[in-house]
């Protein structure tokens, strides 16, 4: 479908209110995200991984709830984890840690079958880790 948009002006005092140019670069990007399909991947590419993590922290305690909106992913824990985000970075992933124990995953709208792949390892891994360590973190108080 291809937009047509018309100058209005209406809102030439205001920074971003009516840019003719903003215009057109979001109806272009509104036609490139339906020309691709890109909506539909981003379902099927969410439900891919969101499928992913829930086998790859099914046994894991410490886990509370994965939860997906397409592409937008989140990985609730039953722990403080932010320094997940430093863990993922030298891992080669780039995450966010939201309210300081869920894991927020936005990857772009065009991501590929094989990156998915690559993130459910490597994401699913990583948190495996992380919580077996603070699980023998938190034996060892314990014990002392």
């Amino acid at each position: 479908m291809k937009y047509a948009f018309q100058t209005v002006d209406v809102f030439t005092d205001r920074k971003f209110g009516g840019n003719p140019l903003a215009c057109a670069a979001a109806l272009e990007t509104l036609a490139i995200i339906e020309d691709e399909k890109l909506m539909a991947n981003a379902i099927a590419m969410g439900e891919f991984i969101h499928a992913g993590l829930r086998a790859a922290l099914a046994d894991s305690k410490g886990v509370r709830e994965i939860r997906n909106k397409g592409l937008m992913i989140g990985i609730e824990l039953d722990m403080e984890c932010n320094q997940l985000v430093k863990d993922a970075l030298a891992d080669g992933l780039l995450i966010n840690v939201t309210a300081d124990n869920v894991v927020r995953l936005l990857p772009p709208l065009n991501m590929q079958r094989a990156e998915a792949e690559q993130l459910v390892k490597q994401l699913g891994a990583l948190i495996n880790r992380f919580l077996a360590n603070a699980g023998a973190a938190q034996a060892a108080v314990k014990t002392a």
